[in-house]
């Protein structure tokens, strides 16, 4: 694979359907991606890795939405790792960029020699959509359970959206020649076209959380259970190495179950923050809430948390009581 055509599918997500088994899904590759994400942080390992799946996770299922949304997925947790948030930015017309931030918050001295789904305890994994202005967002939640952020994901699907869904991922340091060592990630997403749950159209159910076995019964649960076992073929570096472009790794995969590609959508490092922004969320204070915010060198300042950004302002232009700046 050349350079160039190694670039063309490095930090894109690729749709898919497999025609012979009513299932669709994407393959994502994410490269510059994850490292614009994780170099705002100086994380340890396990909390890099915990940001690196949810970050694959979020590329995956964030392709879903339509254009102009946001999808957000978030752990808020007891352990070690109090939170991981991430956001994905759909496009603002047909061609754009999609875009993702994200960040974990953590106790370093509670952090243990574990594996990373370790660092986090009781807790729960989120997902919300926000549809814009005027819309009531959604949110669904599924505890933290499982032993990785997939599992919970392929939870919440089974759950609140009686979907059956599979998740593949692989993310790591890359030291290919002659290229610093960055992050890279891949993974592949499977999903059973939707239909009606034998569970919620008997309406049976024990109260437990869904897992795909329940929502699926005869020639359904065939194509499921076979395309799940060409899956767990896949190898790591066929996830995330260079050598092998999406749509072969699909041929590779799942030639028998007749694959269809869609368009690739291209994704990046991005995020919303802004001096207007910061503005806008201290506007609701006071000249003396403003006052109890000022540093000893008489600024207020604020950090954005996803992408570092650093924020200094006059107190006296901030707050609903703010000088008017503007002259007249």
């Amino acid at each position: 694979m050349t350079i160039g055509s190694q670039l063309a599918w490095d930090d894109t997500v690729l749709p898919f359907q497999l025609d012979a088994s009513d299932i669709r899904g994407r393959v994502a590759r994410l490269d510059g991606v994850l490292d614009g994400i994780l170099r705002q942080h100086d994380y340890p390992p396990q909390v890099e890795a915990l940001v690196a799946e949810m970050a694959v996770l979020t590329a995956l299922i964030g392709q879903t939405v339509k254009l102009r949304w946001k999808l957000s997925l978030q752990v808020q947790s007891k352990g070690p790792v109090r939170m991981i948030a991430t956001d994905y930015y759909g496009p603002e017309k047909e061609g754009d960029v999609a875009r993702i931030r994200a960040y974990a918050t953590y106790d370093a001295d509670r952090l243990t020699d574990g594996a990373p789904f370790e660092q986090v305890g009781e807790g729960y994994f989120a997902i919300l959509i926000d549809q814009g202005k005027g819309m009531t967002p959604y949110q669904g939640i599924t505890p933290l359970a499982g032993g990785s952020l997939a599992a919970c994901a392929e939870s919440y699907f089974a759950q609140s959206e009686q979907l059956p869904t599979r998740f593949q991922l692989s993310f790591g340091r890359s030291s290919e020649p002659g290229i610093a060592e960055h992050w890279r990630a891949g993974g592949v997403m499977l999903q059973h076209m939707p239909k009606a749950s034998p569970l919620v159209a008997k309406g049976e159910g024990s109260g437990e959380v869904l897992t795909a076995d329940d929502l699926l019964d005869g020639d359904g649960s065939d194509n499921w259970n076979r395309a799940n076992i060409l899956l767990d073929t896949v190898e790591e570096m066929e996830l995330i190495g260079p050598q092998l472009a999406p749509s072969d790794l699909l041929l590779r995969l799942f030639h028998e179950e007749q694959p269809r590609v869609y368009d690739t959508q291209p994704v990046r490092f991005g995020c919303t923050c802004s001096e207007d922004r910061v503005r806008q969320s201290l506007s609701i204070y006071s000249a003396r809430d403003i006052s109890t915010m000022t540093t000893d060198e008489g600024r207020v300042t604020a950090d954005c948390q996803f992408c570092g950004a650093h924020y200094d302002l006059d107190p006296a232009t901030v707050g609903f009581e703010a000088e008017d700046q503007s002259g007249e």
